[in-house]
């Protein structure tokens, strides 16, 4: 949230959207180097949308940050951490990858570029995905340096090539045993699509 906008009609919908997903929020507030901004505004604000800051006696982490300055990123990356700790959120990276799509497109040359965050397990080199309603084998991965790598661990974003398709961004991915079960999944998933639009 910016420090001298407040809360916004888009800051309502991540809300909501955090919400729906059940998931816990932390409020970055933004601009806070700024002169003659009001950081309490933008609690207030927020309280009435249901999240009480900390310091209120609340349950939400509210951080004041600086994208321009980096000043209190690296507090909020500590309280994103202690969330983290407190939810006991823990990754296996023994088993299987599995995780959401945040961008795809095609591109001319490479054709479908999926760009994935592996939520759980490790995603390497060769895996076949089932990424929404499309499959295919991981011809080459990498990470966000633009370095060529041959797996990717939990909490890892990543662009593929391989996938025969551009899927939706919030699509989930996960890796299948082989080509067969990718293909009869990714099939069943396009029918459940067409039969849905044709409604």
């Amino acid at each position: 949230v910016a420090a001298d906008d407040g809360v916004m009609p888009q800051t309502k919908e991540a809300v909501d959207h955090a919400r729906a997903a059940g998931v816990p929020i932390v409020v970055a507030i933004n601009k806070s180097d700024l002169p003659n901004i009001n950081p309490d505004k933008v609690k207030r604000q927020l309280n009435e949308l249901g999240l009480m800051p900390e310091d209120w006696g609340g349950q939400t982490i509210m951080v004041p940050v600086s994208a321009k300055t980096g000043m209190g990123v690296d507090h909020l990356l500590e309280m994103l951490l202690l969330e983290a700790e407190i939810l006991e959120l823990r990754a296996k990276p023994s088993i299987r990858a599995r995780g959401v799509v945040l961008e795809s497109k095609l591109s001319p040359g490479r054709g479908s570029v999926a760009t994935l965050l592996v939520r759980n397990g490790t995603l390497r080199l060769g895996d076949m995905v089932l990424c929404g309603l499309y499959f295919g084998k991981i011809r080459a991965m990498v990470d966000d340096k633009g370095k060529r790598i041959e797996e990717a661990p939990p909490a890892t974003p990543v662009e593929v090539l391989g996938v025969q398709g551009v899927a939706e961004a919030g699509d989930e991915f996960f890796v299948v045993k082989d080509e067969k079960k990718a293909r009869t999944l990714a099939a069943l998933k396009q029918e459940e699509k067409r039969q849905e639009a044709l409604k």
